[in-house]
């Protein structure tokens, strides 16, 4: 009797221990489940960044566009020296030297007249001389232009249009910019969508891998049937583990072209729908023709090589200008100390033997050539423009192909795994319903990577931002 007392209270004694370390398993569980819970939710939620977000961040501060500006602030400069010609031109010029021999000058007697009760003056022939010492000259112009001003004002507007095609250079490298940064920002879109598809075939073949197992347990499969859904399963892991690597790639590389640090994290969002000009070819071709910039080049350079044949031609107009001249020599005997004048200056070739009229005959035919080049820029930026709309509105047609292709094959596996477990079909025909479905995935991701490529190249034919 004592023994099986003893033995009840072992029991009990164990029970409660028992008991304490369930309690405090439940409790450590518990708070390993609430600590997770406190890091998800004190972890920050990524950015949502748009496609446009993207364009405007690179564009501010991309530091390939950064370096293409300073070309264009060049220009600037270029423009504000060449204005300063307008205006008033001052020169200085000193000498200052040590005579290595006397200067002397002799004045005959009389050299300044003859006088009634005066005499000759000087009354003798007298020698003026300045010995070896130091000595000054100063020499100092000021000048203004006048007829000159025509030239000077057709160098200035040259100037000007180079200011103008300076910036049409920077926007085409911004619009580069921009296409870079549209393709890199739908990449990174598109892995996410595989990212996607990969994630539903994995669940897939959770799925099947459970109802596989436990047909397995019923002796209705063979193992081998189990273990080739297991395969399948670890290699749609490694295709997720795969695809993450190659987002994390992409965000870096986008985040690079953006001009910001590479850990940035960001959401991206999928637009599959067109603007009123992507899908009005007339309208298109109207703003191409207004914005892409290597129409605008072309239209710069014909007024650029018209400046060049009118400053040809303005060779025959002389220089001419009003100018004030002063002469100062210090330590030179018998000089004047203050020499100054003020007059006009002028400076022209009255006969060349026909260079001008050569020069001008070149000048005009490089007008005629660049009206030309004008012509065949904006039919090549028309068939361009025209060829990225069709290529366009093929993809955003093919899209919506790929999507229903891809809704129905999920469907159709939908229902084989619901027959699959109801066992009214065989494995097999699951595993093949699968590989349609990845299939039509992977044709999905395919047709809208081409809209996306369609759409930026569109929008680079037209030369937006």
């Amino acid at each position: 009797m004592g023994i099986l007392l003893n033995r009840m209270v072992l029991v009990r004694g164990v029970g409660k221990l028992l008991l304490q370390v369930v309690v405090l398993a439940g409790c450590a569980l518990y708070g390993v489940c609430a600590w997770g819970s406190g890091q998800n939710e004190g972890a920050a939620t990524p950015a949502l960044l748009t496609v446009d977000g993207a364009v405007k961040i690179a564009l501010a501060n991309n530091r390939s566009l950064k370096i293409v500006s300073l070309s264009l602030d060049s220009s600037k400069d270029k423009l504000l020296a060449a204005k300063t010609k307008r205006l008033p031109d001052f020169h200085t010029y000193l000498f200052a030297s040590q005579l290595l021999t006397p200067i002397g000058f002799t004045v005959p007697a009389g050299q300044f007249g003859d006088y009634k009760g005066i005499g000759p003056i000087p009354a003798t022939t007298t020698p003026i001389s300045t010995p070896s010492r130091p000595t000054a000259y100063i020499f100092a112009t000021a000048s203004q232009p006048l007829l000159t001003l025509y030239k000077v004002n057709l160098h200035v507007h040259g100037e000007e249009l180079s200011v103008e095609q300076s910036t049409q250079e920077v926007r085409e490298q911004r619009n580069s910019i921009v296409n870079d940064v549209r393709q890199a920002y739908y990449s990174v879109v598109e892995i996410e969508n595989v990212i996607s598809a990969t994630n539903a075939s994995i669940k897939q073949y959770e799925e099947l891998d459970r109802i596989t197992l436990h047909y397995v347990a019923e002796k209705v499969v063979l193992e081998s049937e189990s273990l080739e859904v297991k395969a399948k399963l670890a290699d749609e892991r490694l295709k997720l583990l795969q695809a993450q690597d190659k987002l994390a790639t992409a965000k870096e590389s986008l985040n690079n072209l953006l001009g910001r640090d590479l850990e940035v994290d960001f959401q991206v969002t999928e637009d599959k729908e067109l603007s009123p000009t992507e899908q009005d070819l007339k309208a298109a071709q109207a703003v191409a023709m207004q914005q892409n910039p290597k129409v605008k080049e072309a239209e710069i350079k014909i007024q650029q090589a018209d400046t060049v044949r009118r400053l040809a031609k303005s060779e025959y107009i002389p220089d001419m200008g009003l100018s004030f001249h002063y002469l100062s020599p210090f330590g030179v005997n018998f000089l004047p100390t203050n020499v100054m004048s003020i007059g006009f200056e002028l400076n022209w070739e009255p006969w060349d033997w026909g260079r001008r009229k050569d020069v001008v005959n070149e000048k005009t035919n490089e007008v005629e050539q660049s009206k030309l080049n004008l012509t065949d820029v904006r039919s090549n930026v028309l068939i361009d423009v025209n060829k990225q709309f069709r290529s366009l509105q093929e993809a955003r047609m093919a899209v919506d192909v790929a999507g229903a292709q891809q809704q129905a094959a999920r469907e159709k596996l939908r229902e084989d795994t619901l027959k699959y477990e109801q066992k009214n079909v065989l494995l097999r025909d699951v595993l093949q319903q699968q590989a349609a479905v990845e299939k039509a995935n992977a044709d999905y991701n395919e047709a809208i990577a081409s809209f996306w490529t369609a759409k930026a190249n569109f929008e680079k034919a037209l030369g937006a931002e």
